[in-house]
C-alpha cells in the first residue's frame, strides 16, 4: 500500500511539474513550485515510512528505536577511535546525562561494554558486545533492504525532482 500511495504522489508531482511554466529550469525570483513542495511532501513521508519501519524492526529485536540508533552510533558514527558517551548524545541531538541513562540501560542488557580513557579517566569509551553486534547486524540488514526494496527508487525519483535552486 506504500509503494502504491508513493507512486501517485509522484505522478501527481510529475503532473504539476509539467504544467508549470519555468524558463531555463529556473524559477522566477526564488519561488517554489507546486511540484517543489510535492516533492517535499514525497521526501518526508518516505522518511516517515522508513522510520516507522525501522522503529517496528527494533521493537521486534527487543530494542526501544533509540536504543537501537545509540547502538548505530556506536558502531558508526564515531571515526577515529571508539566511541564516547559525549558522541552518542551528539548522534542521537540528546544531552549527555539523557546518553549516560541510555548506555546505562545498553549496559544493563549486555548490548554495550565501557572502558576507561587511558588518558583522560572523565572519558569512557564505549564498544559493542558479541550480543549487541549480533542485534545491531541483524537490524543493519532489515533497514538496507527496506531501503533498497522500496525507499531507494522513490527518493532517487523525488530527489531528481527538485529543479535548479534560482541564482545556480
Amino acid at each position: 500500500m506504500r509503494r502504491g500511495m508513493v507512486e501517485v504522489g509522484m505522478a501527481q508531482a510529475k503532473k504539476v511539474q509539467r504544467s508549470e511554466k519555468v524558463t531555463s529550469g529556473r524559477r522566477a525570483g526564488g519561488m517554489m513550485r507546486d511540484s517543489d513542495y510535492a516533492a517535499l511532501a514525497q521526501f518526508r513521508y518516505q522518511i516517515r515510512s522508513f522510520l516507522a519501519f525501522s522503529e517496528a524492526a527494533a521493537v521486534k529485536q527487543g530494542l526501544t528505536p533509540t536504543q537501537h540508533q545509540a547502538l548505530l552510533g556506536i558502531k558508526g558514527f564515531v571515526r577515529p577511535g571508539p566511541a564516547t558517551v559525549g558522541d552518542v548524545a551528539k548522534f542521537l541531538l540528546i544531552r549527555h546525562h539523557s546518553a549516560v541513562e541510555l548506555i546505562n540501560r545498553l549496559a544493563k542488557l549486555g548490548l554495550v561494554s565501557r572502558t576507561n580513557d587511558p588518558e583522560d579517566a572523565r572519558r569512557v569509551h564505549l564498544k559493542l558486545t558479541k550480543k549487541g553486534e549480533q542485534k545491531l547486524q541483524a537490524l543493519s540488514r532489515k533497514n538496507l533492504e527496506e531501503l533498497r526494496r522500496a525507499a531507494s527508487p522513490a527518493l532517487g525519483r523525488l530527489l531528481t525532482s527538485f529543479g535548479e535552486p534560482s541564482g545556480a
